[in-house]
């Protein structure tokens, strides 16, 4: 009887490759040139899809969609292309951003941080080609953590400047922000409030009426009686914040308010107001 010897096969066949679906991003500040044949945002992209060709041993392809925002701005997101390059992020429609350099991304690191943060939430791959800059690899996040620290340092040296332009606006008797309060209006342009003839006369009576009760949830319930509320306001965004009926805490903030002084408090600091 003949033995039949088994023969085990092994496969050659390469292994499956995971495909890299890219995007490539183009910007250029100003609109001059863009109506030639080859214009900057083409050698972008060119340069962009060279480099995708590069790794194509990695299973990277470009996505047919162009991405293009000539003559816009790298300081701000409020970009069309930019905004589909999000949308087709959030819907999972690639893996990874290509750029010519990083700025052309943004400018602002501040922008740039959030960007980074939107393309880690989706596990989002970025490439700047002409500055060696990869997430995909150790280096290239390393540089990337390097870019989140500036960008915290400006988030804080900007955060310093702002309380330092308050504090000034305050000591020359400015209002430099806040909530408005009852009685007053605000000139934006010369930022000093204004006296609101028909609620000043509210402001005096609350003043009167806590004279005669000696109360401040006596007051506060007169006010609401007559159909009295708090200063009322719309924001830039359009939201109407305020006009609520008094109680003990917000009467007690009212007659409290150096403002109806005619002056001005920065922390534990009161300086002379320019209002009336």
């Amino acid at each position: 009887m003949t033995r039949r010897r088994r023969s085990s096969k092994t496969s050659n066949a390469p292994a499956k490759r995971t495909v890299m679906r890219c995007a490539i991003y183009t910007r250029k500040s100003t609109s001059e040139g863009l109506d030639q044949a080859f214009n900057s945002l083409d050698a972008q992209r060119e340069s962009c899809e060279a480099y995708v060709a590069s790794q194509r041993h990695e299973g990277w392809i470009v996505l047919p969609q162009r991405y293009d925002d000539g003559g816009f701005s790298g300081g701000t997101l409020e970009r069309p292309a930019m905004a589909r390059l999000l949308a087709d992020i959030d819907a999972g429609r690639l893996d990874c951003v290509v750029v010519y350099k990083v700025d052309r991304l943004s400018r602002s690191l501040l922008d740039f941080a959030r960007i980074m943060q939107r393309f880690e939430n989706h596990n989002i791959h970025f490439v700047s080609v002409t500055q060696h800059f990869n997430t995909a690899d150790s280096m290239g996040r390393l540089t990337l953590n390097i870019l989140l620290s500036f960008a915290q340092f400006e988030r804080e040296i900007i955060s310093e400047r702002t309380r330092d332009k308050i504090a000034a606006a305050r000591r020359r008797g400015q209002w430099a922000g806040g909530w408005p309060i009852l009685g007053y209006d605000l000139d934006r342009q010369r930022h000093v409030l204004e006296v609101n003839p028909q609620e000043a006369k509210q402001v005096r009576a609350l003043f009167e009426l806590y004279l005669q009760h000696q109360s401040l949830i006596a007051v506060a319930q007169v006010a609401n009686d007559r159909g009295w509320r708090t200063k009322a306001w719309t924001t830039a965004k359009g939201a109407i914040i305020g006009g609520k009926p008094f109680d003990k805490m917000r009467v007690g903030a009212l007659l409290n308010n150096v403002a109806y002084l005619g002056k001005v408090r920065h922390h534990q600091e009161v300086y002379p107001g320019l209002h009336e």
